[in-house]
């Protein structure tokens, strides 16, 4: 079970410039560094044409819901062969659905991307511009942090600053936290279990951060594991660490209600079962190990003792599987250069 305390002495670091917290010992750094490098030969490089997402998706009256995709391989949807396979348009499309209104969506995510790239990513998109505004934005980051061994006060300092400067521009913004890499097959036993503490260990303080900068957050977690287990080809890509268009429909459709949610699409309060109020350092955790919650302010953190304010924790649906009533995405502009789609092995 992770410790609240700890997730907190992270996110709290990072606001006091704090230095070399780390999640695991410099030891078995080592050792995760090593088998982190067996695992990159088993998972090889993975040639990628990468399909054109940005532009105009679904249908409906009103003006288009501006929606920013930003992040990592998840993000991108990387190895699937046709934009609708993407969570981006999955989003979009599942968002336009629910508003009844077309979305517009641009998508700045590329594979190995990690935290301290997202400011970068928001640049290119226009979205810190005086005269570019984006109704909501999407984060999928955290799993390149782990890997590529960044401290995690950098990796979270690095995500609440780009939520921050996001919100204040008026954007709602919605972050899926690290997924737990216990569930990657290719890094073996017993240094799986040290990568899904050091992934979990990272969520639970991104959900600090982000809720106090005036985001919200959804736990990835292991929310393949139970589906891996019974067919690991279904979820899973054909180099065993990237997901498949069904896990990445899967991860899509746990962020779809809380991207609802954030625009007034669906009530605060009931959208989800079992919501209840928490410390946030509190709600971080549970948050970490229970995949599909959603965690976000339930009053202002500038009210009370830093780590004792509270939280809304709304737990996931069950089972649904995917966006209903998806539509083919309509083809539009491509809102920009197309980031590299090629990653190095074992980045995400």
């Amino acid at each position: 079970m992770l410790r609240a305390a700890r997730a907190r002495r992270i996110a709290a670091a990072t606001a006091f410039g704090g230095g070399g917290l780390t999640l695991v010992g410099a030891g078995t750094l080592a050792l995760l560094y090593l088998q982190a490098l067996l695992a990159r030969r088993a998972v090889g490089v993975t040639e990628w044409e990468r399909p054109v997402v940005n532009g105009l998706h679904g249908q409906g009256a009103g003006p288009p819901i501006r929606m920013l995709m930003m992040g990592d391989s998840t993000a991108a949807g990387f190895a699937v062969q046709t934009a609708a396979q993407t969570p981006a348009v999955l989003l979009a499309t599942g968002l336009s659905n629910a508003a009844e209104r077309p979305v517009r969506l641009r998508c700045t995510a590329f594979p190995g991307a990690t935290s301290a790239t997202l400011a970068g990513q928001a640049e290119r998109s226009g979205a810190l511009a005086e005269s570019t505004r984006y109704d909501v934005a999407v984060v999928f980051i955290g799993a390149n942090d782990v890997i590529r061994r960044v401290r995690p006060t950098d990796a979270v300092a690095a995500l609440r600053d780009t939520v921050r400067d996001l919100v204040e521009r008026g954007t709602q913004v919605v972050v899926a936290t690290c997924p737990d890499l216990g569930t990657v097959r290719p890094i073996g036993w017993p240094l799986r279990s040290v990568a899904r503490r050091a992934s979990r260990q990272l969520a639970a303080a991104q959900t600090i951060a982000v809720t106090e900068a005036g985001g919200r957050t959804v736990s990835l977690s292991d929310v393949l594991a139970d589906d891996f287990l019974s067919d690991p080809s279904l979820m899973f890509g054909p180099d065993r660490f990237h997901p498949s268009a069904r896990g990445y429909s899967q991860a899509a459709f746990a962020v779809l209600p809380s991207v609802c949610t954030a625009l007034g699409l669906l009530p605060e309060t009931s959208a989800l079962p079992a919501a209840g109020i928490l410390p946030v350092d509190r709600a971080a955790v549970v948050a970490a190990e229970t995949p599909g919650t959603e965690v976000s302010a339930a009053g202002d953190p500038a009210q009370g003792r830093r780590g004792r304010w509270s939280a809304l924790v709304r737990r996931p649906l069950a089972g649904l599987r995917g966006p209903a009533g998806h539509r083919e995405p309509v083809p539009a502009d491509t809102g920009g250069p197309v980031e590299d789609a090629r990653p190095e092995p074992g980045d995400r």
